[in-house]
């Protein structure tokens, strides 16, 4: 049963059991003294001592709990909080020794240890970082060439889910749905179609073959070279696009998702071979029912990274004026939002980028609860699981730590510029590096599908509802 406390749940039930003790041994010698004295007018007299004695005993060993608490067992915890913190991630750092003043040279000998850690780290960072400028150089020129040629390129993976494309494909598809790495490539054109054209390029032998595709929405036709890239490779589609057309972003690639081992069951996935949506939400208020969204900010993270590009900054009309003490926090006014797309075609862009991905945000109940209510006029349900900042922070840093934005962010040692503070897609961005650090850190304690993170978020769901209640974890 221990086994299941933390440090100080089991020190709270040491001082309990050893009050008990206490308690049972002062009754114990009573007991027995009035049985030998044999004077029945005294007993009132041993009741009275033993209750007090009882009591007394219960706030000495009260009082010690606390003290203990405060100076040993909460210190203990934050001290492996912080040094966890610096074995999965890339803080360089000493630990503060005021986290844990009262534990002497132990946390003297922890801070110079993941000092040592940071030194090391930053010398093997230093040479990763001279490949990785090679390998973005070469990117940036390929992006270039790219963009320079008049053709749209996808590549698609085995599981017809994307994994490479261009700018140009991205300007000419996104008016379907955001086009995003992992993203099923039925979406973008009709499936009875596109999977004629691969048994056609299958039967023919060769590695292309060009056929017309019509689009998911059957709005345009297009001329399409469909590409074999061979066993288990998947396929490539490119075909022509205006020469006025403009690259909406730069080529963006995980080839790695080649790689993954598809599962059915989301609870067996591990955390870093989801697609994540981080994303926020400024309001004109604190109430989710009555209160309107005014700003929209999120970003795709995909293979624990963040898809070039692939970012939502969408402000919104509420339809009502924004009142002053809200603008005075996230600066958007009525002009700004005069000419915005309401909250149902806000919604469906965010329903749109958001597809197929988990969604992650600070306080996610929040910032749910106006798109849950909008979905009517959105047109869109929003079934996505759902990981929460807050209750991760609990689950790593304990349940009685502070948990908001900026304390995670200063724990983890996690800049946030006050400059976008307090704007969607500032917090969007604050929360996304929140969130990658605490995947190497949740790792490190075991939980490395999201069915591990689940059952550990739920044992904190007296900070914050369950949103993931249509999920069932294993085991």
């Amino acid at each position: 049963m221990f086994d299941r406390l933390g440090p100080r749940q089991r020190t709270l039930a040491f001082f309990g059991l050893l009050a008990l003790a206490c308690i049972l041994v002062v009754a114990g010698a009573l007991m027995l003294a009035d049985a030998r004295l044999d004077m029945p007018e005294a007993r009132p007299a041993f009741v009275s001592v033993g209750l007090m004695s009882g009591f007394a005993i219960l706030g000495i060993c009260a009082l010690m709990w606390l003290i203990f608490d405060e100076t040993v067992a909460r210190p203990i915890e934050r001290l492996a909080a912080a040094m966890h913190a610096r074995a999965s991630t890339d803080m360089r750092g000493g630990i503060d020794t005021a986290v844990a003043r009262h534990l002497g040279d132990l946390t003297t000998a922890a801070s110079a240890l993941t000092s040592r850690l940071g030194e090391a780290r930053t010398e093997a960072n230093a040479d990763i970082a001279r490949h990785t400028a090679r390998l973005m150089s070469e990117r940036e020129q390929l992006t270039r060439i790219l963009s320079a040629i008049p053709a749209a390129v996808l590549m698609v993976g085995s599981d017809h889910r994307i994994t490479l494309y261009d700018g140009h494909a991205a300007a000419m598809l996104d008016e379907q749905h955001h086009l995003g790495l992992g993203q099923r490539i039925f979406d973008y054109f009709d499936e009875t179609y596109l999977r004629t054209a691969l048994e056609n390029l299958a039967d023919s032998g060769g590695s292309t073959l060009d056929q017309q595709l019509v689009t998911a929405d059957g709005a345009r036709l297009f001329d399409v070279t469909l590409h074999d890239l061979g066993t288990g490779a998947g396929y490539m589609l490119s075909f022509p696009v205006p020469r006025e057309t403009t690259p909406a972003r730069p080529v963006v690639y995980d080839f790695e998702m080649n790689t993954r081992e598809a599962s059915g069951d989301i609870m067996d996935v591990p955390l870093r071979d989801l697609t994540y949506v981080i994303f926020d939400t400024e309001t004109t208020g604190l109430l989710p029912d009555r209160d309107e969204v005014v700003q929209i900010g999120a970003l795709r993270v995909v293979n624990c990274q963040q898809a070039g590009g692939e970012v939502l900054d969408l402000l919104v009309n509420p339809g009502r004026p924004i009142p002053a003490r809200s603008t005075a926090v996230h600066g958007v006014t009525d002009a700004m939002v005069r000419d915005a797309p309401d909250m149902a075609r806000a919604g469906r862009r965010f329903h749109s980028f958001a597809r197929d991905a988990v969604l992650v945000a600070h306080n996610a109940p929040f910032d749910m609860a106006f798109f849950h209510r909008h979905a009517p006029a959105i047109g869109a349900e929003f079934t996505n699981p759902v990981l929460d900042t807050v209750l991760l922070s609990a689950v790593l840093f304990g349940g009685t730590e502070g948990h908001t934005l900026d304390e995670i962010a200063q724990r983890l040692e996690i800049d946030l510029p006050e400059e976008v503070r307090h704007t969607a897609l500032g917090d969007a961005i604050a929360t996304r590096d929140v969130f990658l650090r605490m995947i190497p850190m949740l790792e490190a304690r075991g939980l490395r599908t999201f069915g591990d993170i689940l059952t550990e978020m739920r044992k904190h769901k007296r900070l914050l509802p369950d949103l993931n209640s249509d999920l069932t974890t294993k085991g």
